[in-house]
């Protein structure tokens, strides 16, 4: 191969990239690796590339500071003079390749922030990584654990970072996710005709004892009881609540009561539903009424005027409910509150258990009669026969029939399910129920793992980001930021 074209004085700062390649092309041509199997190539390809790519990016470092102008002072962010100039400081910067040095105008002046323009230009953060590095890392930091992000970083690249600084790194990234969400959605109103969704969950995470909230961390002391092993009950005062939250358009989807029932497998049928512009996300830092809220607040972005039919799919828990009115009773939302389908069967699943034998396959049947009759609007009717029926047949243990029939009793505003399939509105909370699993569960509830607030909510932060296909876009806002924060 020639490589004369090389040798020209605009390219001299890349010899050494020369040099790496020339070897590299002379080692694979040479007698020792015609006998090697291609494992051993691919290896010794990938190791020594990564030193071409290093030289490659050194070399457009060393082109940059030989261009530099030196000038007598520069202006701050604050339009202070610096005039105190001193050529050729520098800087090591790892990145995807390794390790490189940036040399660069050092601007300084007495009780001020030092200027380097070449830093500006570039947008180096003050961090030793790269935003190569800091990408990689919040991408894998999201789909798995530190130590197998680490293993990761250091396997397939040619930088090493240890867990802490990758700890440090997701931080960093996540910290504009919410000034993100605020100046860059919906600025004007969504283009849709459908419904509006809003739906909410929570899911416990272990914390660390310093990261419980102050009512967890008072009870877990007093349910200690035992040095060796964990007590009865106390597995939940390790954990902190996360508020899940969804919002997302939809195409009503009329049909009759019949129709969402499986009758072979005495289940919701999994009916299409078109979902639009859905975005997820949790947080473990922010109570839940501050995530109900944000989620209104988006919302109210995506339809200010409330034009569209507003749909709100909760699981029942009280207090959750109790937040949702007061949200939206303060942003004078109207919406229809509706209870998860899904949880209302198993109310019944767990009442049918008290008349029926463990896997009596009679119970199928009664499960499908019984479940007809609720998004028909027969709630009373099914809550006054499972108490007659407990009555009649002296069921001693009918703990579940009770507080099933209460749930339809107290519920029956937000169990008008055969209104809702009327107007084509969802009635099972499938969207949140698999976010709480693949936001939190497939990440934050790893074996062993034991979480610090900050940690936990910066993790859900790329996680959430990452299901709403909003990443990329992310990224982009983060990096415009990072500049304002480091050399504005």
């Amino acid at each position: 191969m020639n490589l004369a074209y090389l040798n020209t004085p605009e390219i001299s700062f890349f010899s050494e990239a020369n040099n790496q390649l020339s070897s590299m092309i002379s080692h694979l041509g040479s007698e020792s690796c015609k006998n090697k199997e291609h494992a051993d190539i691919e290896k010794y390809i990938q190791l020594e590339g990564f030193e071409l790519l290093r030289h490659l990016f050194q070399g457009y470092l060393l082109q940059l500071e030989s261009q530099q102008t030196i000038k007598a002072s520069v202006l701050n962010s604050q339009g202070k003079s610096l005039s105190n100039v001193k050529n050729k400081t520098s800087r090591q910067l790892a990145t995807l390749f390794g390790e490189v040095t940036v040399s660069r105008v050092r601007y300084a002046s007495p009780n001020e922030k030092s200027a380097f323009p070449l830093d500006k230009k570039l947008n180096l953060a003050s961090r030793k990584f790269s935003d190569g590095i800091a990408q990689r890392v919040a991408i894998e930091a999201s789909k798995n654990s530190f130590d197998d992000t680490v293993e990761s970083i250091n396997t397939t690249t040619g930088a090493t970072i240890a867990k802490r600084q990758t700890l440090q790194l997701v931080q960093d990234i996540a910290q504009d996710f919410d000034h993100y969400y605020l100046q860059n959605r919906y600025v004007e109103p969504e283009k849709s005709q459908g419904l509006l969704v809003l739906s909410f969950d929570g899911k416990g995470i272990v914390m660390r004892s310093d990261s419980l909230r102050e009512c967890t961390a008072t009870a877990a002391k007093r349910s200690k009881k035992l040095n060796s092993r964990l007590s009865q009950g106390e597995k939940k005062d390790r954990k902190r609540m996360a508020q899940v939250a969804t919002v997302y358009s939809a195409l009503p989807n009329i049909r009759a009561p019949e129709s969402i029932m499986n009758n072979e497998k005495n289940n919701v049928s999994k009916l299409p539903y078109s979902k639009r512009n859905k975005r997820v996300w949790a947080s473990i830092e922010n109570s839940a009424e501050f995530v109900i809220e944000d989620t209104f607040k988006e919302a109210l972005q995506r339809d200010p005027e409330q034009k569209r039919e507003w749909v709100v799919l909760i699981d029942g828990h009280p207090h959750q409910l109790k937040l949702i009115e007061k949200v939206m009773k303060s942003l004078g939302v109207k919406a229809t509150i509706i209870m998860d389908f899904i949880h209302v069967l198993e109310y019944l699943w767990k009442a049918a258990w008290c008349f029926f034998e463990k896997g009596d396959p009679k119970v199928e049947k009664w499960i499908a009669f019984q479940s007809l009759k609720i998004p028909n609007g027969n709630c009373n009717q099914v809550a006054k026969g499972l108490r007659i029926k407990a009555t009649k047949k002296k069921i001693k243990n009918r703990g579940a029939v009770d507080i099933c029939a209460k749930c339809l009793l107290k519920n029956k505003s937000r169990f008008r399910y055969d209104e809702a399939l009327k107007k084509g509105f969802p009635i099972a909370s499938g969207v949140i129920e698999g976010a709480c699993r693949h936001i939190i569960n497939d990440r934050l509830d790893l074996t062993g793992s034991r979480w610090s607030l900050k940690g936990a909510e910066a993790v859900l932060r790329l996680r959430s980001l990452r299901s709403s296909g909003d990443f990329e876009e992310y990224w982009a806002y983060y990096k415009t930021q990072e500049k304002k924060r480091n050399h504005c």
